[in-house]
């Protein structure tokens, strides 16, 4: 696995589309003297932390979750983490570990196949990619009325950014 250093800068130097370049930023940390090297992430905008989240708001979060639907599906854990952790990543809790898997999946494949992954963090960072083209950002409105919440402000931050107007 890369540095973060290496990683921010693919982010915001390669894949960020040059109409945003110097308004977003990409924050990760890891905290060594945390249990379980806990850490945070965020994505900044115009120095102001749009989308954020740590490992203290995931964690017991996931564990309350997993907890529930261990009790009642009567599961193991091997079956309910992932449960528990996409609906948990749905309602825009996870730590900087998800944010660099985002950033490896992101990295590993094309820009469509980023729009339509299961994982919101690596949609966001496809609507942000100068990959993703302005006739195809635009075509995307009708799917964005679908997409959730925390993850919408991105599309219409592009859109805005690129000067593409909504139907």
């Amino acid at each position: 696995m890369s540095t973060w250093s290496s990683t921010r800068k693919k982010l915001e130097e390669d894949y960020l589309c040059p109409a945003l370049r110097g308004r977003v930023r990409y924050f990760a940390t890891t905290y060594s003297k945390c249990p379980d090297h806990g850490g945070r992430a965020a994505i900044l905008v115009d120095g102001v932390e749009v989308l954020k989240s740590s490992y203290y708001e995931y964690a017991p979060a996931f564990w309350k979750l997993q907890s529930e639907l261990r009790r009642l599906e009567e599961a193991d854990w091997r079956e309910a983490a992932p449960k528990a952790g996409q609906t948990v990543l749905e309602d825009g809790l996870f730590d900087q570990r998800d944010f660099y898997a985002a950033f490896q999946e992101l990295d590993n494949q094309s820009v469509e196949a980023s729009l339509a992954s299961g994982n919101p963090i690596v949609r966001i960072f496809a609507l942000l990619d100068r990959r993703l083209g302005k006739r195809r950002l635009a075509a995307l409105e009708e799917t964005m009325e679908q997409e959730l919440d925390w993850v919408r402000p991105f599309y219409f931050l592009r859109m805005e950014a690129e000067g593409v107007t909504l139907k």
